[in-house]
């Protein structure tokens, strides 16, 4: 199976997919998103900076980000991999470049998962979320749903809420998300990898798109 490097706007289903993906196929999930919030719930002096950076829906700096990807990349080896939140800007795009060259990682696509805001911000407002495994529901999209209320299907302990999803926190993070994301998209579909999926179809559709793209040639 391909790489595969995520565009998506926060609440696409990035998470969602990346579980399919690797139970399905062994892939390593590489979520900044979920490193980020671990650095963050440890309490030390750089979660504390970057829960101040993330709650005002802002991104964090190229350098961090940069650094991060790149021990993790050296650390996987082989493995097929899902990049989930990273690259942000363009900067990040031309350095991950850079850092696959210099792992002899080849065989990379790019895909780009496509929902509108307002499915977007009701996907926010509905996403709760396991504490322990981090697994993903949606309270409002009865595919997502727990089977029973607000309890973890797989570690039967209660649901939490994320901080960060609330609607004015959600706007910053899509406004960002556009600004930013503009130029990695150009830049990829000049490199002739980016794969657009429509991700506001039903799950299993969304899942065989994505498995046919990821398929090695």
């Amino acid at each position: 199976m391909r790489n595969i490097i995520f565009i998506a706007p926060p609440a696409a289903g990035k998470g969602t997919v990346s579980d399919y993906l690797v139970k399905n196929f062994n892939y390593e999930h590489i979520s900044t998103g979920e490193i980020l919030r671990e650095e963050i719930k440890s309490g030390s002096l750089l979660g504390k900076e970057l829960d101040s950076i993330i709650s005002q829906g802002k991104l964090v700096s190229d350098q961090y980000m940069i650094k991060l990807i790149s021990d993790k990349l050296k650390s996987i080896k082989d493995k097929a991999f899902i990049l989930d939140g990273f690259p942000r800007t363009l900067n990040q795009a031309e350095s991950l470049d850079k850092m696959l060259v210099s792992n002899n990682i080849t065989n990379t696509i790019v895909i780009y998962l496509d929902v509108d805001f307002d499915t977007l911000l009701k996907r926010v407002l509905g996403r709760i979320i396991c504490p322990k495994c981090k697994r993903s529901y949606n309270k409002f999209n009865e595919e997502l749903k727990p089977l029973k209320n607000n309890i973890c299907d797989d570690c039967g302990v209660e649901l939490e809420t994320r901080s960060d999803d609330t609607e004015e926190t959600f706007k910053v993070r899509f406004d960002s998300f556009l600004e930013s994301t503009e130029p990695i998209v150009e830049y990829y579909q000049n490199k002739g990898i980016l794969k657009r999926i429509d991700a506001m179809v039903a799950l299993e559709e969304i899942f065989d798109k994505i498995k046919n793209e990821a398929k090695n040639d």
